[in-house]
């Protein structure tokens, strides 16, 4: 998404609250809790670590790089091209953007689960949620509506997207941690195995696969760095911010996923359904049996909601860098509205094609997984290149002004760079490992699909990139997107190269004339001697 412009000259600014609410609602999805239930006491350990090694450190790397370019174009693009060139930097936003492009499909499944829980038979509506058909046209249903309502514009977007955060995840995540509290303090039973611990035994190498998937319940939070120049003394109130947001966020996950555990039993989580299941069982609990489609349809509400944000946003970002010519003519075309119509086409393209994949893979739950872990690995890798990007500019571009700093040396940056980078190729790693505890059908088909998937995704832009052409230039949005620091360094010195060599022709040509002139060769008039007229 690209990094609009940012100015400290207005004159509103940002609360530490506001921007920690923010960081909330920017991060916080319900729809990945059941795959972390089924650890039980253990999936505060993975939330926490999860947060120590990516969280923060996303959080806080991004409000730099945001701050240092907060006047260019870019985003992810700027801060990793200006570090190792345009064609990584390109590779960069472009896995942000195939990376939700992919996710789609995963959390537009959790909205279809949602419609099949609005009726009021639960053995129906756990049928209606495994039926493969249901699921690919309701999946292919809110996709497209949620698309349609991109291409309105802006305004639309932003006022489905701000009540459908509330309402969809905010309200039902308090709701569910309250359900939770009520049912244990009420004598509910426990079906949470207490016996695990928090923390978990790592020697279970199988253990550690699902987890890691975690890393992408935080992902987002670079997002928020586009604010930091917004945050009244921003060295010391957005870091309190980011922690605060990031506490929040934590206790949000852990407490949601433990009210998951203790209504619904490891063995029979689904990481489909549970979520749905859970808040039934507890309504049946409370015989309060009338909310369950209620809270269905506020969670699918939210699905939509959260689906048409990233919609038009990764889409709107490798718009803006394909207009600097580094897209073909045809990703360029807008509508009247000035939306980026042809690339959210041929992004509906791509989810199309991934929802039919429903029919080959053994189950709902398994096709979830596999595009879960597909989009934990792109999005991984461009974490990677961003990290790996704020330790190089520290060197590359020392003496640019970073109104927010990372500790007053390069201590600090190489502390929470490396964690973030160490932290996210260990989640990579791990993400290429099939879990244990769900059925993904033929491992060789698991294997395929992501090594395959990986090596198409990434070399594409690769490919893209050697094709351009000077045409591919949008003049009015190349003229905008300012040059990389190494492009304007090199411009002076190639005019001044430029400039002497034109001197040094125009000497050479002066001799040639004047050599002309002597050995007896056509003259011009001027080198002509002065005659009186008769």
């Amino acid at each position: 998404m690209d990094v609009k412009k940012v100015t400290s000259s207005t004159g509103f600014k940002l609360s530490v609250m506001t921007l920690a609410i923010m960081n909330v609602t920017a991060v916080v999805s319900l729809r990945g809790l059941p795959a972390e239930a089924v650890y039980g006491l253990s999936s505060a350990f993975y939330y926490l670590f999860a947060a120590i090694v990516f969280l923060i450190p996303t959080a806080m790397v991004a409000a730099e790089l945001a701050a240092m370019f907060s006047d260019k174009q870019g985003g992810v693009f700027r801060w990793v091209g200006e570090a190792f060139g345009a064609r990584t930097g390109f590779l960069a936003i472009w896995l942000q953007w195939i990376e939700s492009t992919i996710w789609y499909p995963t959390v537009l499944t959790f909205g279809a689960v949602s419609i099949a829980f609005i009726g009021t038979s639960e053995v129906h509506d756990m049928s209606l949620a495994s039926n493969k058909v249901f699921t690919l046209v309701m999946v292919m249903a809110i996709y497209w509506i949620a698309t349609f309502i991109a291409l309105k514009g802006l305004g639309w977007v932003g006022k489905i997207s701000k009540w459908g955060g509330m309402i969809g995840t905010i309200i039902p995540a308090g709701l569910l941690i309250v359900l939770g509290v009520i049912y244990l303090a009420t004598g509910g039973h426990n079906n949470m195995d207490m016996s695990q611990g928090f923390f978990p035994d790592l020697t279970n190498f199988d253990n550690l696969v699902l987890a890691s998937s975690i890393f992408l319940f935080y992902a987002g939070m670079e997002m928020m760095g586009i604010h930091v120049m917004e945050v009244k003394n921003p060295s010391k109130n957005y870091p309190k911010a980011i922690i605060i947001g990031s506490l929040v966020t934590v206790c949000i996950f852990v407490l949601g996923t433990f009210s998951l555990g203790f209504i619904i039993p490891a063995k029979e989580i689904s990481l489909t359904q549970s979520l749905l299941i859970g808040f039934d069982n507890y309504f049946n609990y409370l015989h309060m049996s009338w909310a369950g489609p209620i809270i269905a349809i506020a969670l699918m509400f939210g699905v939509l909601a959260g689906v048409l944000t990233w919609v038009s946003g990764p889409s709107k970002g490798i718009f803006a860098v394909g207009k600097a010519g580094y897209l073909p003519p045809f990703f360029q075309k807008t509508n009247r509205g000035g939306v980026q119509r042809n690339i959210l086409l041929i992004q509906g393209g791509i989810v199309t094609l991934l929802a039919l994949l429903f029919v080959v893979m053994p189950s709902v739950q398994s096709f979830y997984q596999i595009l879960s872990q597909l989009t934990v690995l792109l999005y991984l890798i461009m974490y990677m290149l961003m990290f790996a990007a704020a330790i190089v500019l520290r060197y590359k571009m020392k003496d640019t002004a970073r109104p927010f700093r990372l500790g007053k040396g390069n201590g600090l940056m190489w502390l929470l760079g490396g964690v973030g980078f160490l932290g996210s190729l260990l989640a990579f790693v791990l993400s290429f490992v099939p879990p244990s505890q769900i059925s993904t059908g033929s491992n060789t088909v698991w294997f395929a699909v992501l090594i395959v998937g990986c090596i198409v995704v990434v070399g594409a832009p690769f490919v893209i990139y050697a094709m351009r052409k000077p045409s591919w230039r949008d003049p009015q949005a190349a003229a905008e997107f300012a040059p990389f620091h190494w492009e304007a360094q090199s411009a002076p010195v190639e005019a001044s190269a430029h400039t002497a060599t034109a001197a040094t022709s125009a000497d050479k040509s002066s001799d040639k004339v004047g050599g002309a002139g002597r050995s007896g060769a056509k003259q011009s008039p001027a080198d002509m001697p002065h005659r009186d007229k008769k």
